[in-house]
C-alpha cells in the first residue's frame, strides 16, 4: 500500500503506538532475514499461528501500556515550533526563472530535444550478431551510434551545469548586483574573459578575473599620466585639480548656448555650481600613496616615451601650441645672432619645475624665453597670434602690426617677432 521505506506512514496505518523504527525493524526482522526468504518464518501451513507464543491478555496489556507512554510523553513534550511551508520545486520559489532546486534540474535543458532520437529505440532479446555471418548487423550498428550521440548530448548537458553550480551562476541577485558596480570596460572585458570558466574552478577564475581588472586599472592609471605629463602636470595633487577642471569645463560646455559664449563661461565658473563631471578613469592616482607601491615616476619625463606630436594637447585653448617645423640649416645663424643680440631685460633660469610648458619649445625658442625673461606658455600665446595675423595677410606680418595685436611689452614683442623672422616661420615687408 505504501511502498518499502514509508515506515512512518505504515506505523500510522498499523496503530497501536508503534514507532516507524520499530516497523522497519519487525519488517526485516521476519521478511528480509528469514530463513525462508522472501517468506516469513510463520509461512509453512503444517504449523501452527505465532498467537499460541504470547497469551492473548498479555498482548492487549503491552498494547494498552504503550498507547499510554505515547500519549504522556506527547502531553509532557513541549510546544514545537510552527511548520514553515516546504520549498516546492517549481521554477517560482527561485531566482532563475526554469529552475528546479529539488530536482537541481532546469525545466528546458540543454538539448532538451536529445531524448527524441531514441524514445522509440528498443533491443530485441538476440539482437546484436547475425549467427549466419558472424557480425554486427547493420541496424543495430546504426542504434548503437545513435546511443553514442545521445550520451554524448548528456555528458554536454552534465558539463554546463557543472559550470553553473561549480560558479554560482544560480544566485542570480547577488551577481546582478556585482555586475552594477562594474565599468562598462570592466564588464566588455569579463564577458571576453567568461569562456575559460569552463576550464577553471570558481577560486581560480575569480583569481584570473581579478588580475585581468587590476591590468586594466593599470593601463588606465599609465594612459592618465602620460596625459599630465604631455600637459606638463608634474605631481597628484595638479593632476587632481586638472580633472576637476576638465570635467567642470565638459559640463559648461554641454549646457545648451553656452559652447561659444566666452561671456557665458566665466560666469558659469565664478558661480556657485559643483564640480560634477564624469568619473576619472583612474580615480585612484588622486592619492599620491597609492603609487609607492607600484615605483611609477610622473617626474621623469623619459620614463615613458611621448611623441612630439603629441604635444599640441597641452596648450591653452585660446593658443596654437603646434611645434612648428625644424629650422632649416640656412637660417640658424640668423636665429642666433638675433638671440645673441644684447638686450637690457634681467634672464630668468628655466626648468621643467617653474615652466611646465618648457618641453613644447626647441632648444632656439628656449633661449629666446630665458633671454627675454617670460615663461614658455605666455610666449606660446603671442607666438599664435602673430601666426594668425601673418595668415590673414598671406604669410606676413610687420612689426607695427605684431605689437598693435600682442598687449605686452613692445620690445619683447620687437625681439619676439624678430626671431620668427629669423627663423623663417613669417614674412616681412
Amino acid at each position: 500500500m505504501y511502498g518499502l521505506g514509508s515506515w512512518a506512514d505504515i506505523a500510522d496505518h498499523i496503530g497501536g503506538g508503534r514507532e516507524k523504527d520499530e516497523v522497519r525493524d519487525h519488517y526485516y526482522q521476519t521478511y528480509v532475514e528469514a530463513s525462508k526468504f522472501p517468506l516469513p518464518e510463520l509461512s509453512d501451513p503444517r504449523k501452527s499461528g505465532g498467537l499460541d507464543q504470547i497469551p492473548r491478555e498479555e498482548f492487549q496489556a503491552r498494547k494498552k501500556r504503550r498507547i499510554e507512554a505515547r500519549k504522556l510523553a506527547a502531553a509532557s513534550a513541549l510546544p514545537l515550533a510552527p511548520k514553515k511551508k516546504p520549498t516546492a520545486s517549481v521554477p517560482a520559489c527561485h531566482e532563475v526563472q526554469g529552475y528546479m532546486p529539488g530536482r537541481m534540474e532546469f525545466e528546458v535543458e540543454y538539448e532538451n530535444e536529445a531524448e527524441t532520437t531514441v524514445k522509440d529505440m528498443y533491443f530485441d532479446p538476440g539482437d546484436g550478431i547475425n549467427p549466419t555471418t558472424g557480425q554486427i548487423e547493420p541496424e543495430i550498428d546504426l542504434k548503437l551510434t545513435v546511443m553514442d550521440i545521445y550520451n554524448h548530448r548528456l555528458t554536454q548537458r552534465v558539463e554546463r551545469k557543472k559550470v553553473i553550480f561549480e560558479h554560482a551562476l544560480l544566485e542570480y541577485k547577488k551577481n546582478q548586483a556585482i555586475e552594477k558596480r562594474r565599468s562598462k570596460e570592466e564588464k566588455d572585458l569579463l564577458s571576453k574573459a567568461k569562456p575559460f570558466a569552463r576550464i577553471m574552478n570558481h577560486h581560480d577564475y575569480t583569481s584570473f578575473a581579478d588580475d585581468l581588472q587590476k591590468e586594466l586599472s593599470l593601463r588606465q592609471a599609465i594612459l592618465t599620466l602620460q596625459e599630465w605629463r604631455r600637459g606638463g602636470i608634474r605631481n597628484l595633487e595638479k593632476g587632481a585639480k586638472y580633472e576637476l577642471e576638465k570635467a567642470h569645463r565638459t559640463n559648461i560646455l554641454k549646457q545648451p548656448g553656452s559652447q561659444n559664449d566666452r561671456i557665458g563661461h566665466r560666469v558659469s565658473a565664478k558661480s556657485g555650481s559643483s564640480l560634477e563631471g564624469p568619473v576619472l578613469s583612474s580615480p585612484h592616482l588622486l592619492h599620491p600613496g597609492t603609487l609607492k607601491g607600484l615605483k611609477i615616476s610622473i617626474s621623469n619625463p623619459t620614463s615613458a616615451p611621448i611623441s612630439n606630436s603629441s604635444h599640441s594637447q597641452a596648450a591653452d585653448d585660446g593658443a596654437d601650441s603646434r611645434t612648428p617645423p625644424a629650422i632649416p640649416s640656412q637660417k640658424i645663424n640668423a636665429a642666433n645672432a638675433v638671440l645673441n643680440q644684447p638686450v637690457s631685460f634681467a634672464p630668468l633660469a628655466l626648468n621643467t619645475e617653474n615652466a611646465p610648458d618648457l618641453h613644447l619649445l626647441t632648444e632656439e625658442e628656449r633661449r629666446l624665453c630665458s633671454m627675454l625673461g617670460i615663461y614658455p606658455k605666455p610666449y606660446l600665446v603671442i607666438k599664435d597670434l602673430m601666426f594668425k595675423e601673418a595668415m590673414r595677410q598671406g604669410g606676413v606680418l610687420r612689426k607695427k602690426q605684431a605689437k598693435e595685436i600682442c598687449k605686452v611689452d613692445g620690445a619683447k614683442v620687437s625681439k619676439i617677432h624678430d626671431f620668427l623672422v629669423a627663423s623663417g616661420w613669417i614674412g616681412k615687408n
